[in-house]
C-alpha cells in the first residue's frame, strides 16, 4: 500500500498583533497550506509532474522548500559555517529537488521538511526581526524580516503552483 500524505490543518492568521507575530504567522499559513494542498495524496499522486512540461510536482516542490528553509534559516540566521548544505539542490543538478522526486521517498521527504520547519522555528525563537545575517546568494547582508518576507514570497509563488497540479492531478480546487 502506498503511503499518503496525512491530512493538514491550515494555521491561522491574526488581524492584529505586533510585526514578528504577524510574519511568523504568514509564514505557519504558508508553509500550512503547502501541506493542505498535499493532504490526501498518495505518493505516486505527490510525485507526478502533472503539468507537462515543467518538471513541478507538490513532492518537488516540499523537497525544494526543505533546501529553503535550510538554507535562510539553519544555515543562515543560525551561522552554520561553509557551503550551504542543502539537502536535493546539487551545484550539478540545481533542480534535483524537482527533478528527482519520486514516490518511493515521499514519506522521508515529508519527515525532512518537518524537520527543517521544526529548526527554522528554533532558529527564529527569540531573534529580533532587525538581526542580520548572510546568506551565500546574496550580495550583503540580510535582516530576519527581510528573511520572513522572502520566505512568504517563496511559497506563496509556489503554493499558486500547488493550485494547478492538485487540480490537475484530483480535480480539487479551493483547498
Amino acid at each position: 500500500m502506498s503511503w499518503t500524505a496525512p491530512e493538514a490543518i491550515r494555521a491561522s492568521r491574526p488581524w492584529v498583533g505586533d510585526e514578528a507575530t504577524i510574519l511568523d504567522a504568514f509564514l505557519e499559513f504558508q508553509r500550512s497550506t503547502l501541506l493542505l494542498k498535499c493532504a490526501g495524496l498518495t505518493a505516486e499522486q505527490l510525485a507526478d509532474q502533472a503539468v507537462p512540461p515543467s518538471n513541478l510536482s507538490l513532492l518537488g516542490i516540499v523537497r525544494h522548500m526543505v533546501d529553503v528553509e535550510l538554507t535562510f534559516f539553519r544555515h543562515g540566521l543560525g551561522g552554520e559555517q561553509g557551503p550551504v548544505p542543502t539537502v536535493y539542490a546539487r551545484d550539478d543538478r540545481p533542480d534535483a529537488a524537482f527533478e528527482e522526486a519520486t514516490a518511493d521517498g515521499a514519506e522521508a521527504d515529508f519527515a525532512r521538511y518537518a524537520q527543517e520547519c521544526e529548526a527554522a522555528r528554533k532558529a527564529v525563537a527569540g531573534v529580533s526581526l532587525e538581526d542580520q545575517f548572510l546568506l551565500q546568494s546574496t550580495v550583503g547582508p540580510l535582516n530576519l524580516r527581510r528573511a520572513y518576507n522572502m520566505m512568504i514570497e517563496e511559497y506563496a509563488r509556489h503554493n499558486g503552483h500547488t493550485d494547478l497540479l492538485r487540480q490537475a492531478i484530483d480535480g480539487s480546487t479551493g483547498i
